[in-house]
């Protein structure tokens, strides 16, 4: 440990802590010059000193104006000081289900001389941190007993009220699950060494305030509030805001003061292995991003959410390390001991986790049910591929029955035939379009929407690419029924979550039960959505490749697979049709169904025989 770049990171990080302090003290001088001035004004008619009408009048002018700032001041106050700051959804591990993850971090903070953290919870994030909960309105803190000054299990009730109670160290569930023990301390290391620098009480005094002011901007901006409450708050946000510009800088740079001596004084531990740990920090933070774009978020729109996503990132990163030569060393780690092992019960952590991972990211509810059920990795294929493959290919037949197109070339009154993939290809195929008449299709969906109504601008596509197909932002599409067609996808897409009921929202009561910490805004969820908007062009493709997907399970035995770096997948003949994107955007685009037509006989699949659909 280098002890002279501990002291300078530390001691800068004290000296701006104090300027964000004097940036509280110069506040509350300002609120109190209007009174001084009142208290001299007075105390010179007790004196004989200022005498006269004018001065009557200034004392009582000044004194009113005192009283009022002093009550604005004591009121910004009051708001800034019981303000909840914001706080991370989390997973609580209690120290009964991972002791010997506590006590991984215990040695660890006695090899750093530092104060261990008082808890230890888990984000569904790579990422890991410090979080101050002290916060009344985060609750008390955990009032069981303990051997030994650790303040692993929360502070005795008989330590004194000035000692600050260490923050909470939050872990990236991903690390747990793919990182082996000794990365795992490597990587916690700097984290936890910051207990240091924040159990002073100027670094402490200075952190509490900014989150203060933080928070009382968001009680500001609060909305649905009676005109005086408005002008009241917008007074109140005025002043955070201006007092958060004055010590923004300062506050900063103590934070980079406080990382710097955190890394200065964790270089004594482990470091050689601290650099191999960063890169398995990168690989896994690729792997889960991965992981809930192509593989989760699929099932989270079908009212699926994946029971153990940590797992599922091991398996993903291994098909990683198997398909790319740079990762070939990463599998030989597999044989080491995985860091989930420190905890008691490792699948029921993952759920927790994965739960709370679709709550964070789409938005969905906090507790299973009838439309919110859990799948397993086994189940993933016939309970989600499967169902949105031919959940989309329904959407896709039922704007063609809006759309008039018919579903054979014959008469209507002779078409005994159900949904076929023959329909969708000569709907789509340039030599087609001519300027004749359609007659509806004798389908009770003909009636549903007669005219298509006009897309939303911000309309998100359905479905995520899963054969290889590009994600430009084209929505114009040389293929003039392919255009209205996609027009049409989207419109029923946006009546169909129009319609679709809202997540139930969870009393605050309840709401800790998941997270351990107080319930946050229902009406932001999800708040980091993973759904961009889709362009036209890839949410009618992604219907089509659904389509032809459904058609070569009914009529060539394909089967519905799971890639874990790409998502649903299409298993013919033995392997994975990893070349059938191209084909679909040739017809999508440029209405030419030779590649696909050419496709479908290689693969054995008769567009002509109707699908079975939801």
């Amino acid at each position: 440990m280098t002890g002279t770049g501990v002291e300078i990171g530390a001691q800068a990080a004290r000296s701006r802590a104090l300027a964000v302090l004097r940036v509280r003290s110069r506040a509350l001088a300002v609120a109190l010059l209007p009174a001084a001035l009142a208290v001299i004004l007075f105390a010179g008619d007790g004196t004989g000193h200022l005498v006269g009408r004018g001065w009557d009048v200034a004392r009582w002018v000044v004194g009113a104006v005192a009283v009022v700032v002093l009550l604005l001041a004591a009121g910004v106050g009051l708001v800034v000081a019981r303000a909840r700051p914001a706080m991370s959804p989390t997973v609580p591990i209690p120290e009964e289900s991972a002791p010997d993850l506590y006590r991984l971090v215990r040695d660890l903070a006695d090899r750093l001389d530092v104060p261990a953290p008082s808890a230890i919870a888990l984000t569904p994030d790579c990422d890991s941190w410090l979080e101050d909960r002290t916060h009344p309105a985060h609750g008390p803190p955990p009032r069981e007993e303990h051997d030994g000054a650790d303040g692993l299990r929360g502070l005795p009730p008989s330590r004194p009220r000035g000692i600050p109670v260490a923050p909470v160290l939050v872990i990236g569930s991903p690390f747990l699950w793919w990182m082996r023990v000794g990365e795992l301390r490597a990587v916690l290391a700097p984290v936890v060494a910051g207990t240091g620098p924040s159990a002073h009480p100027d670094i402490a005094a200075a952190r509490r305030f900014v989150r203060g002011l933080d928070a009382a901007v968001a009680v500001a901006s609060t909305s649905g509030r009676c005109a005086p409450s408005r002008s009241l708050c917008a007074g109140l946000g005025w002043v955070a805001r201006l007092l958060l510009r004055g010590c923004r800088e300062h506050a900063a740079e103590m934070e980079r003061g406080v990382a710097s001596a955190a890394a200065e004084r964790a270089q004594a531990v482990d470091y050689g292995l601290r650099i191999v740990a960063q890169e398995q920090v990168g690989l896994a933070y690729a792997g889960w991003d991965r992981l809930l774009t192509r593989v989760a978020l699929p099932a989270w729109r079908m009212g699926r959410w994946p029971s153990r996503l940590d797992a599922g990132v091991v398996a993903a990163l291994t098909e990683l390390s198997r398909r790319d030569r740079l990762a070939e060393g990463f599998a030989s780690r597999l044989g080491e001991r995985p860091a989930c092992d420190l905890l008691e019960e490792p699948g029921t952590v993952d759920e927790a986790a994965s739960l709370l991972a679709a709550r964070l990211f789409h938005g969905g509810p906090a507790e299973r049910g009838p439309d919110w059920a859990p799948v397993d990795w086994q189940e993933y294929p016939e309970e989600v591929v499967d169902r949105k493959w031919r959940t989309d290919a329904a959407r896709l037949h039922r704007v063609l029955d809006s759309l008039g197109v018919r579903r054979s070339p014959g008469p209507p009154a002779s078409d005994p035939y159900g949904p076929t993939l023959a329909r969708v290809l000569d709907h789509l195929t340039v030599d087609h379009q001519t300027p004749t008449s359609v007659t509806p299709a004798p389908t009770p969906a003909a009636s549903v929407a007669p005219q298509v109504p006009p897309v939303p601008q911000a309309e998100k596509g359905s479905e995520d690419d899963t054969d290889g197909m590009d994600d430009t932002d084209d929505t114009d599409l040389a293929n003039e029924r392919g255009a209205v067609l996609a027009a049409g996808l989207s419109a029923e897409l946006a009546r169909e979550e129009a319609a679709a009921p809202a997540a139930p929202t969870v009393p605050a009561e309840d709401a800790g039960l998941l997270t351990g910490t107080l319930a946050w805004d229902e009406g932001a969820l999800p708040l980091f959505p993973l759904q961009p908007p889709r362009s036209g062009r890839d949410l009618l493709a992604d219907h089509v490749t659904a389509m032809v997907c459904c058609a070569a399970m009914d009529t060539a035995g394909a089967t519905p697979g799971l890639d874990w770096l790409d998502g649903p997948a299409l298993l013919l003949n033995g392997g994975r049709a990893t070349d059938l994107g191209p084909k679909v955007l040739a017809l999508v685009e440029e209405g030419d169904p030779a590649p696909l037509r050419a496709w479908l006989i290689d693969s054995g699949i008769r567009p002509e025989k109707p699908v079975r659909l939801v």
